[in-house]
């Protein structure tokens, strides 16, 4: 599963009681959704520190890796989530979106807001098969630093010899952008919701906004996968059984098979 949760903004009042952003309201429906799915892989994007929480209430088995884009417990977190009943860690890191990616906080590509990648190498404890899991979140302002982000990622995915599984919210259409074109089109992924043996759900578009899904929307949140695994089921999840909404963001989940 890959979901942008929105970040909290109710402590500079911001957003009120009643509001559909307001964050107290939207965590339980979040802790509700996550505990209902529990996905073995989550990717999150735009979490501050004090929504991990949330994540841990839904998912209490599971580990966290990832941390803020800022440095430590500062700024957004785009971390993964994992179930260690099911994978063993080998490694892991994060770097930024940047033409100086070990460095914390680095912008170079002319976009405002600092952008990252988690990366883990897991080991699948019933297969023994190892995989790549990546998770991020591309700029929301900058084609430019998109598609210099994109093509980061596809250099990421073709320099390691393992599955690889990409979430993240890119901020782009698929099939309609550049950074789709350079991961998917012409680059080495696949987009698991067009490549899905069964779709569970309509095609929504994934940024909502808090209104009424829209069929055929733009999809700017994506699962993409190396051609060695088999998307067999995808999903877009957008409200609650009550139609409240967890985010303005729709969640997108795919069942996936290792060749």
């Amino acid at each position: 599963m890959s979901m942008n949760i929105r970040c909290d903004r109710s402590g500079d009042g911001s957003t009120r009681p009643g509001d559909p952003d307001h964050w107290p309201e939207r965590r339980p429906l979040l802790v509700e959704l996550l505990a209902r799915e529990r996905p073995a892989l989550l990717g999150v994007q735009e979490a501050l520190h004090g929504q991990l929480s949330a994540l841990e209430e839904a998912l209490p088995g599971h580990r966290r890796l990832g941390y803020g884009r800022e440095g430590g417990s500062h700024g957004e977190h785009a971390v993964i989530l994992y179930d260690p009943g099911r994978f063993e860690v080998i490694a892991w890191d994060q770097s930024w979106l940047s033409d100086t990616p070990e460095v914390i906080g680095s912008v170079t590509w002319g976009h405002t807001v600092t952008r990252i990648v988690v990366r883990a190498d897991l080991r699948d404890r019933v297969t023994g098969r190892e995989l790549t899991v990546l998770n991020t979140h591309l700029d929301h302002e900058s084609e430019t630093a998109r598609e210099r982000a994109a093509h980061l990622l596809a250099d990421l995915v073709a320099n390691t010899s393992r599955p690889t599984i990409l979430t993240g919210d890119f901020n782009a259409a698929a099939r309609d952008s550049s950074a789709y074109s350079t991961l998917v089109t012409d680059g080495p992924m696949r987009d698991s919701w067009d490549s899905a043996r069964e779709r569970l759900t309509p095609a929504w578009g994934t940024f909502t906004d808090y209104l009424p899904p829209i069929e055929q929307g733009e999809r700017i949140d994506w699962i993409l996968t190396t051609p060695d695994l088999i998307a067999l089921q995808a999903a877009i999840t957008t409200a609650g059984a009550d139609s409240r909404a967890h985010s303005d963001h729709a969640a997108v989940q795919a069942l996936l098979e290792l060749r």
